[in-house]
């Protein structure tokens, strides 16, 4: 919760929803106690922003003269807490990784930008605990055709991807790594591999590379779009316009030919 915070004039955000993963043995042996689990976790959210909330008195006293800090306020009306299995195979037991999800407040300078969800992903792994912050815009599927079209060959054959929305995301997918362009592939391609962009205003695609190993545009080996620093892996903005006919190579594995259908 403290690391997704969101200060606003009035008040500071904190994000209401989490989704807690579990080994898939882990998450059966507590099946039956995921209401308590729940009222709990609600409980210890709470207690957690009154921590937040609550003024030492020479803060009280510092706020007589800078002024009252922000109040930090659930930015839901209520605490959502999901508990799930890992049925992607990515946690051992005793793992736990965390989704920490905020929708961000809307910017007047974006109309029809689509609603924004700042997502925090946390996994506990034995003494190791690593983040990956990333943003997320959900728009509303076009109400006719695609914009734009995805073919490619995986493991699992030949396939076309309609692009109806104003961003994609490329990879291998799992629990950790949203992905609507799922490849059957080796672990060459990444979990979450690249994103495709569509700029509404301009009707242009854009292209951001999120690998390890490595992202291509016709045969052109693409900046990458993210940096990592204190153990967050954090997008930095980075992206390389897409033309209509281009190639995209995913660690020179797999190949997607994309093709701009309407603007």
């Amino acid at each position: 919760m403290r690391a997704n915070l969101e200060p606003l004039k009035y008040s500071t955000l904190a994000p209401g929803r989490y989704v807690v993963y579990l080994h898939p043995d882990e998450y059966a042996r507590v099946e039956g106690i995921i209401p308590v689990l729940q009222e709990q976790t609600t409980r210890a959210l709470g207690e957690a922003l009154e921590k937040l909330n609550s003024r030492p008195a020479y803060r009280r006293y510092l706020d007589l003269i800078v002024g009252t800090a922000p109040p930090v306020e659930n930015a839901a009306r209520e605490w959502q807490i999901e508990f799930l299995p890992d049925h992607d195979g990515e946690l051992a037991p005793g793992d736990i990784l965390i989704h920490s999800e905020l929708v961000l407040p809307s910017s007047a300078e974006e109309p029809g930008a689509g609603q924004r969800t700042r997502r925090i992903t946390t996994v506990h792994s034995g003494d190791r605990t690593t983040k990956r912050e990333e943003t997320v815009t959900r728009t509303q599927p076009a109400a006719d055709r695609a914009f734009a079209k995805l073919t490619y060959q995986d493991n699992g054959g030949a396939h076309t991807f309609d692009i109806v929305r104003d961003s994609v995301t490329i990879g291998r997918g799992g629990i950790a790594y949203r992905a609507d362009v799922r490849i059957d592939a080796s672990v060459d391609v990444s979990r979450e591999h690249a994103r495709i962009r569509r700029d509404p205003a301009r009707g242009a695609f854009f292209i951001v590379d999120l690998s390890t190993l490595g992202t291509t545009v016709n045969g052109v080996r693409l900046p990458r779009g993210y940096d990592v620093a204190d153990g967050t892996k954090k997008e930095n903005g980075v992206e390389t316009p897409l033309a209509s006919g281009a190639r995209i190579g995913l660690a020179d594995t797999i190949y997607l030919e994309f093709e701009i259908l309407r603007r």
